[in-house]
């Protein structure tokens, strides 16, 4: 069954696909981590601009993490995502892939190596 749909993003008005015609009723998105409630915006967003919205409303979430609050997150508790998305996960430095605060709060702990951005 072919569920690709082409839709207008409600920000920057590009068409893009919607759907995956691989699988029913699995889009691109759900790659990405479900943090957005349907009622929150619009229609869909095309993959440039949800990232982006993701990258905003995860960075907002992340400047009110303490020590504290990491050990018992949001992130946590959220269905796991099969790939890791550059720039919401990790970002590239010479070469080397540097895991961010929300990849982890993901993984809920401490892993004890001392990393750039740990939020416990």
């Amino acid at each position: 069954m072919n569920t690709l749909k082409t839709k207008i993003c409600s920000s920057c008005e590009t068409n893009f696909s919607c759907g995956d015609i691989s699988v029913e009723n699995k889009c691109w998105c759900n790659d990405y981590p479900p943090i957005f409630n349907l009622s929150e915006g619009g229609d869909c967003l095309c993959p440039v601009c949800f990232k982006e919205a993701c990258e905003d409303k995860i960075d907002a979430y992340i400047e009110t993490i303490t020590p504290e609050k990491a050990l018992k997150n949001k992130a946590q508790s959220l269905p796991k995502t099969e790939k890791l998305i550059e720039g919401i996960d990790y970002y590239m430095e010479n070469g080397n892939m540097v895991f961010k605060t929300w990849y982890h709060l993901k993984r809920g702990s401490c892993c004890g190596n001392g990393c750039r951005h740990c939020p416990y």
